[in-house]
């Protein structure tokens, strides 16, 4: 079991950054696949980050590729989002993700894979 807070959203103009956290319970967060999704008001949650237990590999959808960049501190159990060139569109809630995985050559893409989700964090980004 882990549970997952998110923080560090908020109001930012467009060409802005922000950097989310979201801090983990339990002992064994290295052995966690984390993920961050995003839902937009009446769209589909969407994945826009992922990273490995070890940290060695991420992927990114081509939406936020080269604006998004996720880290994770395993002493911390903590990972991050650092978010650059916010676009209006980027506006929504931000969720953190986890499941149990020990592969270093995949990240989890889709909702289903993941176990524990956090509460949200909301990013409004102004034009």
């Amino acid at each position: 079991q882990v549970q997952l807070v998110e923080s560090g959203g908020g109001l930012v103009q467009a060409g802005g950054s922000l950097r989310l956290s979201c801090a983990a319970s339990g002992r064994t967060f290295s052995s966690y696949c984390m993920g961050w999704f995003r839902q937009a008001p009446g769209k589909e949650r969407e994945f826009v980050a992922g990273i490995t237990g070890t940290g060695g590999m991420t992927y990114y959808p081509d939406s936020v590729k080269g604006r998004f960049t996720i880290s994770r501190d395993n002493a911390k159990k903590t990972v991050y989002l650092q978010m650059n060139s916010l676009k209006p569109e980027d506006t929504a809630v931000y969720y953190c993700a986890a499941v149990i995985s020990f592969s270093t050559r995949r990240v989890g893409v889709r909702e289903s894979e993941y176990d524990y989700w956090g509460q949200g964090t909301q990013v409004t980004v102004s034009s």
